[in-house]
């Protein structure tokens, strides 16, 4: 400290009180970054002076302040104007922003927050009286409809498989199809004055509607599931569970890209709709020889992958089924309509899946990067 203050009552000497003053002053406005410019200087100040200043202490004050002033000038005058132009020139703010953090907070508090901000705000819908009644009507008249329907029944129980991948795609994608044309406006105002991060927010979003996107499908298979009388072993009941769970969130991505990409309520309605009906009709249980113009639907319908995989968690190809009327047995894998989906390939599927459910997601994120535009 005492180095720096003899650093800066040399400098006075040098280049007078209000000189030095305005370029100290230039230097604050810049930050603390600038500020250890300053020091830096007054020191290399201090180290080029401190030897004229001992070895002048016998000689009158006039001549130490000619040494000062010659040290200034053949050792820092240069140096210290290069600073200040730096200092004054636009073209640094660029790269000085850059070393100061842009956001006050931490990538992990903005998503605390907005977690919890999520989870308060939709939990209420999500949960609602009318939704939750609507997965109990439907679940139970389903358990009616399909009641104690055994593997003699082959084709009704395929239906019912069909059923889960039909109405669990276009539940979830309603549900996440809204959310952010509604959250439009408050989104592009928080991020214009720079509150947090894009990603922290559509991680937020994300993990926030986890729970309410698993719940009410878990409870719907668990009450249809047993009423329809399908295999009643663990394992097989988990498989479908895992199955079903997977394409809901793949279906929520769906909902996710098409409302980031839309951003009109109304719009994004009838543009998923019609996405979603291509999905069930290309989905291989209403229409099984699909001609070949138009058969590359169904390698990107989410309900074509889940309905195959559904099969694959109740069947196997050596598995068996009553047949012919008489009491004969004929092999599941050689039913008509299985065949022509297949139960092989299931990893295909999985995989399918998988890449839907990353790629619909990033989707989404890049069509919101385009709303609020943090103004710097």
């Amino acid at each position: 400290m005492t180095a720096l203050m003899l650093g800066e009552e040399a400098l006075t000497l040098v280049l007078g009180e209000e000189e030095l003053r305005l370029m100290l002053a230039a230097a604050k406005t810049k930050g603390s970054i600038l500020q250890n410019r300053k020091q830096r200087l007054i020191a290399e100040a201090v180290a080029e002076t401190t030897d004229l200043s001992v070895s002048s202490n016998s000689e009158v004050p006039g001549t130490v302040k000619q040494n000062l002033v010659s040290a200034y000038k053949s050792n820092l005058a240069n140096k210290l104007k290069s600073e200040v132009h730096e200092i004054d020139d636009p073209s640094q703010d660029g790269l000085n922003d850059k070393q100061v953090s842009r956001w006050a907070t931490t990538w992990w508090q903005e998503f605390s927050v907005l977690l919890i901000r999520g989870v308060k705000e939709r939990k209420h819908d999500s949960f609602s009286g009318l939704k939750i009644g609507q997965v109990l009507v439907v679940a139970f008249l389903s358990g009616l409809l399909w009641w104690q329907s055994d593997a003699s029944h082959i084709q009704d129980q395929m239906g019912l498989l069909f059923f889960y991948s039909g109405f669990w795609g276009i539940f979830p994608l309603f549900q996440a199809i809204f959310t952010f044309p509604q959250e439009r406006r408050m989104l592009g105002k928080e991020r214009s004055s720079g509150m947090y991060r894009l990603s922290s927010y559509f991680m937020s979003r994300i993990v926030s509607d986890l729970p309410m996107e698993l719940v009410l499908p878990t409870i719907f298979l668990t009450i249809t599931y047993w009423m329809a009388g399908l295999k009643g072993s663990p394992g097989n009941f988990f498989l479908t569970l895992s199955v079903l769970l997977y394409s809901v969130l793949v279906a929520g991505g769906l909902g996710l890209a098409i409302g980031a990409l839309v951003l009109n309520q109304r719009s994004a309605t009838i543009t998923g709709s019609v996405i979603m009906l291509s999905f069930l009709l290309a989905g291989g249980y209403y229409v099984t020889h699909v001609p070949a113009f138009i058969s590359w639907v169904k390698y990107i319908s989410i309900s074509q992958y889940t309905y195959k995989l559904l099969l694959g968690s109740q069947y196997k190809p050596g598995d068996t089924y009553t047949c012919g009327g008489a009491g004969g047995v004929c092999l599941v894998g050689d039913y008509p309509a299985i065949k022509k989906v297949g139960l092989d390939d299931q990893v295909l599927g999985i995989v399918a899946l998988g890449i839907m459910l990353v790629g619909y997601r990033l989707i989404a994120y890049l069509a919101l990067m385009r709303i609020g535009l943090a103004k710097r």
